[in-house]
């Protein structure tokens, strides 16, 4: 296969881990005899310093052009005055939104040999997989009105909080097909008992699960979600929920797998490229020093092979590469228990990358 890969490493840890999942993608290539070109755009804080805007034009064509997009992280505090008119973070929602990504989906998976990682305890997060499909270009994070005014009554500031019933179909189906294929349950949070917009949320969704007889179907509360996340992990196979609680759940849950820097994703939509980038943000305490855990770089790439170029095996085989690596006892600090030795971004990219080409 011949395929087109646009990066967009962007800021603080981003480079870093971005450069590990190339490595992995290359070692995919030479095992498999594909062809992957890689092409490099500018996406965040850095896309400001150098041309004013957080995703210029070229950018997005770029990401237009390739057959799927694999991003590192935007932001960091040189960009985050609140009063800015220009945030590395609307270069993402202008992506997401050009590119029509209206599905995050965000696996949380537990591997063995990081049961002892996790702050639960073994016996509550052994076997945990699933998979929170979160709604991406809804919500308090595109509705307008938006903003902030300040009056003789003092500052005040807006977010409007929409959803339209096609918004909400399209979610919910891609979350039932992604459950035939799973353990057959898809649960869907809301805020039914306050929020209008989760009242129709909640009907349009009962409307879909009609069409999915064999699929089992239950409405959970956010808050509640929050809580069974913590104590009856087996719950959940497959939740389905809008922009703002998917993307605050799914920190939550990224503790069950023992560290943000194991949690990939991917963001997709009606046929066009998809967006591969780790949940994590741009750690700029630790930017530059090799400190980063670039496997949720990696493991998004697994997702990338599989959902963009529809290669199954190879993405099975980048997945089987993080199972031996972390198998071996490796870990990047992030992982690593009081005293025991950690390596470097790098140095864990490079395991990775030569346990995929050994075949393991």
């Amino acid at each position: 296969m011949n395929a087109t890969i646009t990066l967009l490493p962007g800021d603080g840890i981003g480079p870093e881990v971005v450069a590990e999942g190339r490595k992995a993608l290359e070692a995919i290539a030479s095992r498999f005899r594909h062809t992957f070109t890689f092409v490099e755009a500018l996406a965040g804080g850095v896309a400001i310093d150098e041309t004013g805007v957080p995703l210029p034009d070229a950018s997005l064509a770029a990401c237009r052009a390739g057959d799927a997009v694999l991003l590192g992280a935007v932001g960091g505090p040189k960009w985050s005055d609140p009063r800015a008119s220009v945030r590395p973070e609307q270069g993402l929602l202008r992506l997401r939104k050009e590119l029509g990504l209206f599905a995050n989906l965000r696996p949380v998976k537990v591997m063995p040999a990081l049961v002892d990682a996790s702050p639960l305890k073994p016996e509550v997060v052994t076997g945990v997989d699933l998979v929170i499909v979160r709604e991406l270009t809804g919500g308090l994070y595109f509705g307008q009105p938006q903003g902030r005014r300040d009056d003789e009554d003092g500052r005040a500031a807006v977010d409007t909080l929409i959803y339209t019933e096609a918004e909400i179909e399209r979610l919910m189906r891609v979350a039932f097909e992604l459950a035939r294929g799973r353990r057959k349950k898809v649960t869907s949070v809301d805020k039914a008992n306050v929020l209008a917009s989760s009242r129709l949320w909640r009907e349009v969704a009962h409307e879909v699960a009609r069409d999915y007889s064999e699929v089992a179907y239950e409405d959970v509360l956010v808050d509640a979600c929050a809580m069974h996340l913590m104590r009856r992990l087996f719950f959940f196979d497959v939740i389905a929920t809008e922009n703002m609680f998917g993307d605050i759940l799914s920190d939550e849950a990224s503790m069950l797998a023992g560290s943000l820097g194991m949690l990939p994703s991917a963001s997709l939509g009606d046929g066009s490229s998809g967006l591969y980038e780790p949940i994590h943000g741009t750690a700029p305490d630790i930017a530059g020093r090799g400190l980063a855990n670039p496997l949720a770089t990696i493991l998004s790439a697994a997702m990338l092979l599989r959902s963009s170029l529809g290669l199954a095996d190879e993405a099975a085989a980048v997945e089987r590469g993080v199972e031996a690596v972390l198998a071996a006892g490796h870990r990047t600090a992030d992982l690593a228990a009081p005293g025991q030795p950690a390596v470097s971004t790098g140095t864990m990219g490079d395991l990775v990358a030569a346990a995929i080409r050994s075949g393991v």
